[in-house]
């Protein structure tokens, strides 16, 4: 008489198989649905500006602004790839590089946005102020770093790392979200609300695969969620808008 087959144990070879095939295909398919929002945010004004015939200016604090966050973008999804081959020795070589395009990221950021802001460049949604769109620029500055450096702090901790990191460039992939047809009319709500999509997606995984919000996805994304109308709610303050006076003057 045979034996009855024993359960699969949640611990056993096969089954963190099952887990890290499933990782991978989620974090590997949300990096890369990422890459694509920036490519159609972007695409008319800078990856294909020749052929859409556009009249934005590129120049070349721009071109190199540009050049910077296209690179994170791939490093995210070569990131991803590279995990899922089994090369965490060149993952981890590259995460050094990406911590350096990260700092200059920012730089780049800080400086184009001023920079446009005092040329009289930006653009703004109906009813928002173009020192409000300022604040919304430089939150960046605060936001990404910030969680960025948390990713990196728990790099060990790879489930709180990987979700660290996607959460981060949620906060880049705004600025492509708010140029996708039809969203810039409707405003910071579209900007933030179509991005946070993203996060929703990252929750019901979370809760498919562990039955609850993991730790970094609850307490990253809170962050990234509440600091959205908190620059809004900066922009439109008298203090921030005397400040924006003065870098326009």
């Amino acid at each position: 008489m045979s034996a009855t087959p024993r359960p699969l144990d949640s611990t056993s070879a096969p089954a963190r198989g099952v887990v890290a095939r499933r990782e991978r295909l989620f974090f590997g398919g949300m990096a890369i649905a990422l890459l694509a929002s920036v490519v159609v945010g972007f695409g008319p004004t800078y990856y294909f500006s020749t052929v859409s015939g556009t009249t934005f200016e590129l120049t070349p604090a721009l071109h190199l602004h540009g050049a910077a966050f296209t690179t994170w973008m791939v490093l995210l999804v070569l990131q991803t790839t590279l995990v899922a081959a089994g090369r965490t020795d060149v993952h981890r070589k590259l995460g050094v590089a990406g911590g350096v395009l990260a700092a200059l990221m920012m730089v780049l950021g800080a400086y184009v946005a001023i920079t446009r802001f005092r040329g009289g460049l930006f653009t703004p949604p109906p009813a928002i102020p173009v020192a409000v769109l300022l604040a919304v620029a430089l939150a960046t500055v605060v936001v990404f770093p910030a969680l960025l450096g948390s990713a990196l702090l728990l790099r060990r901790r790879t489930d709180f790392h990987k979700r660290l990191v996607l959460i981060a460039t949620l906060e880049l992939v705004t600025a492509a979200v708010a140029r996708w047809p039809g969203v810039p009319p409707l405003g910071p709500p579209a900007f933030f609300g179509l991005t946070d999509l993203f996060l929703v997606a990252l929750v019901v995984y979370d809760f498919a695969t562990r039955g609850r919000i993991h730790p970094a996805t609850l307490w990253g994304g809170l962050f990234l969620i509440a600091s959205q109308p908190l620059r809004l709610v900066i922009g439109f303050s008298a203090p921030w808008l005397a400040f924006a006076n003065w870098v326009a003057s």
